[in-house]
């Protein structure tokens, strides 16, 4: 039976946390990089959405939220345990989820973007966001990671997008008072987890080849 497909796009943080769990269930697929400004064909055939990551089974059933695929690769296999949290439960690690996914992303948009919203004011949005780093930074402070000191489905759903606010200006986050949320994404992105699910692939064409992620 052929692989599954992972369409993905390397620096989305949606992409980057479904790749991150599908590494860490050695869920085996055939990935095809995205540019997401010349989307393939095959991929808006199966997901009119056309946003990454999508993962069409061997059955041919198509997955295109990246939760959904997060839980569907650790729901075939979790070495890690990742959806049993040390602490707290599934539904307290899906709920945290959704505050990062829902207000916390709603203000990371507008403060990295501002120029693609009407109204936008990008340090009013920043501002806005930090309830969300107050929120991480007291749930880390005791614990090495957001549910005890072991990885999480958590950690991995929620690590890109800070990635991705922290990295909209550096200087200022570095600065900011939240050392053991800082420790967090510092440690995570100089992780060998990481920087497995990071390396550069070429656009992905109809015919070319299709690397095995993981590797």
């Amino acid at each position: 039976m052929s692989l599954p497909i992972l369409y993905s796009f390397r620096r989305c943080p949606y992409a980057m946390r479904a790749r991150l769990a599908i590494q860490s269930a050695r869920f085996k697929c055939r990935l095809r990089e995205v540019v997401l400004r010349d989307k393939p064909a095959e991929m808006l055939e199966i997901s009119p959405k056309a946003t990454v990551p999508v993962l069409q089974l061997s059955s041919g059933e198509v997955i295109d939220e990246s939760l959904d695929v997060m839980r569907h690769a650790l729901g075939e296999a979790d070495p890690e345990s990742l959806l049993e949290p040390e602490t707290g439960t599934l539904d307290d690690m899906l709920a945290l989820i959704a505050a990062c996914d829902g207000p916390f992303k709603h203000h990371l948009d507008r403060y990295k973007y501002p120029d693609r919203y009407e109204g936008a004011v990008a340090a009013d949005h920043r501002t806005a966001a930090t309830g969300f780093l107050v929120t991480l930074n007291e749930r880390l402070t005791g614990s090495a990671q957001l549910f005890g000191d072991r990885v999480s489905l958590a950690d991995l759903a929620i690590m890109p997008f800070l990635r991705q606010f922290a990295n909209t200006d550096r200087a200022w986050f570095d600065t900011q008072p939240y050392p053991a949320l800082q420790r967090w994404l510092g440690e995570h992105l100089e992780s060998q987890r990481f920087k497995a699910i990071m390396p550069k692939f070429a656009q992905w064409k109809t015919g070319d080849s299709e690397p095995v992620f993981p590797a």
